[in-house]
């Protein structure tokens, strides 16, 4: 194939003002992106760090596989718009490679006036949803957001491309199957606590917190003294309340719970019946005969049963410290992914001090079970059940909430 033979004179005048002339613009550009990527000021992100934080770049960093590249999107976002200085528009969004998926990621910046949302964040976030909608690509949020910012609220809520429009771009994305992961990271207020509920996957770490009125206008408003943590920290939403599905100790963890939740994903249909190298489980099964007593079933542990079955011994527990009845995870057996619903026979309490009888199904595991077992159908996941039950608990309560929220669930 013949070559094209240039005709450009790189030694003449015009040629080395032509590139002198944009070069400037380039470096000007380069500057301002760099200046932009720093995202708040200095003595904010040495807080953020004091506080065991990561920056929202950082989480992006450790999150994405090693070596591949961060696709950004929209950096100049809110660029000399507001009398205030949003870099970015105070949310980084891009994709990323996990697990060899590509990933759409949204992570709000607490560096930048506590992570609010301008109406130009709004945009982007939306912007960001639509292009994983799109392109059918997995959605992460890794939420650090002090909700609205006030004092543009009238440009934030009221119309139809508006802050409602992000939940409205979830439902769909649920519908068609897309998965969604939120990780709440840090402050998780009013209407933006709606958007970790609405995913498929919901993380929380120590300190973060997420609720739709904080202590001090609970306190005004009907005069209640709570502080954050009870009111709603990673405690109450894993054990209490169940909105949450994995309690982590810190943004590490939770970014490494993230990918062990996209490793168990079947994203493609095709992907579906893939397996991995099978490694056995780190326990004899022989140890089953003993576990069981012949005549009385008694109290036993079903993740020692658990232990003895699945590949290298390996489960992702989805709400480990709500609904203690159930057990339910994903594992890999036979170097397939696989959930799990088990009946724990141990006695346990909540963590308002109830006492819960071993294999009884009480109202909140027969929630955890349904929520366990939607997930597994829009991962794609089969599912294996083991089943030693008691029965369900009877009563007023217990009817009114455990049996008709499975069955309609179901």
């Amino acid at each position: 194939m013949p070559k094209i033979k240039t005709r450009i004179d790189i030694n003449s005048e015009k040629y080395k003002s032509n590139y002198e002339h944009h070069k400037s613009l380039a470096d000007d550009l380069k500057s301002v992106l760099s200046k932009i990527r720093e995202m708040g000021p200095p003595h904010r992100i040495d807080k953020h760090h004091k506080r065991g934080k990561l920056t929202a770049r950082e989480r992006i960093g450790k999150l994405k596989d090693t070596g591949t590249d961060f696709l950004e999107f929209s950096e100049l976002a809110a660029y000399e718009v507001y009398d205030d200085n949003v870099p970015a528009a105070g949310i980084i969004t891009g994709i990323i490679e996990i697990h060899g998926h590509s990933c759409v990621v949204v992570a709000n910046d607490a560096t930048v006036k506590g992570g609010t949302y301008y109406p130009l964040t709004v945009k982007k976030h939306l912007r960001a949803q639509e292009i994983a909608l799109e392109n059918r690509l997995p959605c992460i949020y890794l939420v650090d957001s002090g909700g609205a910012f006030l004092p543009k609220q009238h440009d934030v809520f009221p119309d139809r491309d508006h802050f409602g429009r992000i939940f409205y771009n979830q439902a769909r994305m649920s519908a068609d199957g897309i998965p969604q992961i939120a990780a709440v990271m840090g402050p998780c207020v009013a209407g933006g606590a709606y958007l970790p509920v609405m995913c498929d996957k919901y993380i929380i770490v120590e300190g973060a917190s997420m609720f739709l009125a904080g202590p001090a206008l609970v306190k005004a408003a009907i005069g209640q003294d709570i502080d954050h943590d009870t009111l709603g920290g990673a405690k109450t939403h894993s054990a209490i309340s169940g909105t949450a599905d994995y309690h982590e100790k810190d943004d590490l963890d939770g970014l490494k719970r993230i990918r062990s939740i996209l490793s168990g994903i079947n994203i493609s249909n095709s992907t579906a019946f893939e397996k991995s190298e099978s490694v056995e489980p780190q326990f004899p099964g022989d140890d089953l005969i003993g576990i069981f007593h012949p005549e009385i079933p008694g109290q036993y542990d079903v993740r020692e049963v658990i232990s003895r079955i699945v590949d290298d011994s390996n489960l992702s527990e989805y709400k480990k410290t709500y609904g203690k009845t159930l057990v339910c995870g994903t594992v890999k057996i036979g170097g397939m992914n696989i959930g799990i619903v088990a009946n724990q026979r141990k006695i346990s309490r909540t963590e308002l001090g109830e006492m819960q009888m071993g294999g009884v199904i009480y109202s909140d595991s027969a929630d955890k079970g349904a929520r366990f077992i939607m997930n597994c159908n829009q991962d794609k996941i089969p599912l294996l059940f083991v089943h030693d039950v008691n029965g369900f608990m009877i009563g007023k309560t217990s009817e009114w909430e455990a049996l008709p929220k499975t069955a309609q669930k179901l």
